[in-house]
């Protein structure tokens, strides 16, 4: 069942203003300090739908927006437009078009990672950052493709990592595309606290042998976060689109580790930060040395939550509660 009502859903505003991608399609909510939302895969500004009526009626000018390559954001063609710093300038763009100087920002999933990486590169823009479902790993260290590599291994290697199964242009998609809706909720299936598969399961996040992540998915029932009609705003998402944009996002890891290793390599983020994660999530229970650094690589973190019996979609999946974490972050922020 849906959280918002129709008065909150008529206040929402959607806008395409002009940034280095071309053009961003953002939906906003509310007057006063901007809180910029940033999603992750394979979602859209759909996935705060909770959090802008919530952070709206706090005080805030709450905008969600749709990353490069999703929605009605503009995809371009070239895989290497999707790296880190051409979303990190997306973002200030966003922020600039909106009349404003500074802005929070708050990401999940790659949206967590997007914010954390704007942060860093931006301090004089980004004055906060509150990263969900996945924690910050400064730049540095081993080559991701490496590292993705050697986690097949570590499962056994009998197939791939999703990571490295969704690098080579056309090959997911051609999984995904037939069936967008299907493999969706699969995909939101597969990593939610109520549906996620059982420990003696396959893990959803490798393939099989030769195979498809699919063939890993719960299939049967959507999770209780996610109604039919929730589900169609995503599926119709990406049946207009496609993958290929978002799938992009994954297809720059080793080209942000180039970009941003020389100049930022164990930089800490030193602004004021909140993390929020699910205890049943592979990003926290895999990252766990990351939460662990957050002394060292967040020194400005105000708090760090991991919410018991959740799983990766936690905005979602515990939206009463992440708002609550959300507003008293921001109200704690300096003004």
């Amino acid at each position: 069942m849906s959280l918002i009502s129709p008065t909150a859903a008529e206040d929402r505003t959607h806008r395409l203003i002009p940034s280095p991608a071309g053009r961003i399609h953002l939906v906003e909510q509310g007057e006063g300090p901007l809180v910029l939302l940033v999603h992750g895969f394979p979602e859209s500004w759909y996935s705060w739908r909770h959090q802008l009526p919530a952070l709206a009626a706090a005080g805030h000018r709450a905008v969600a927006v749709d990353v490069r390559g999703y929605g009605r954001s503009s995809r371009p063609g070239d895989v290497a437009a999707y790296r880190m710093l051409d979303l990190v300038e997306d973002n200030v763009a966003v922020v600039r078009a909106l009349g404003e100087e500074t802005a929070v920002i708050v990401g999940h999933d790659w949206g967590a990672t997007i914010a954390a990486h704007s942060a860093l590169v931006r301090p004089d823009v980004f004055s906060a950052v509150a990263l969900l479902s996945v924690p910050y790993t400064p730049p540095g260290g081993p080559r991701p493709s490496e590292v993705f590599a050697g986690m097949a291994e570590d499962a056994g290697g009998a197939g791939e990592f999703y990571v490295s199964y969704f690098q080579e242009p056309g090959r997911a998609e051609a999984e995904i595309e037939p069936d967008v809706r299907g493999w969706l909720a699969g995909f939101y299936a597969a990593l939610s606290a109520d549906t996620m598969p059982g420990p003696d399961a396959p893990d959803p996040h490798f393939t099989g042998p030769g195979g498809t992540l699919r063939e890993h998915f719960p299939a049967g029932r959507l999770p209780s976060w996610l109604d039919a009609a929730d589900l169609d705003v995503y599926a119709g998402e990406f049946e207009r689109t496609g993958l290929t944009g978002a799938l992009n996002r994954y297809r720059n890891m080793d080209r942000d580790w180039e970009d941003l290793t020389p100049r930022y390599a164990g930089a800490p983020i030193t602004q004021p930060s909140l993390f929020v994660g699910g205890a049943l999530d592979a990003s926290t229970t895999w990252l766990a040395d990351a939460i662990e650094a957050f002394p060292a690589t967040l020194p400005g973190l105000r708090a760090s939550h991991v919410l018991d019996g959740c799983g990766h979609w936690i905005q979602q999946e515990r939206p009463a509660e992440v708002n609550r974490l959300l507003t008293a972050f921001l109200a704690g922020l300096p003004t």
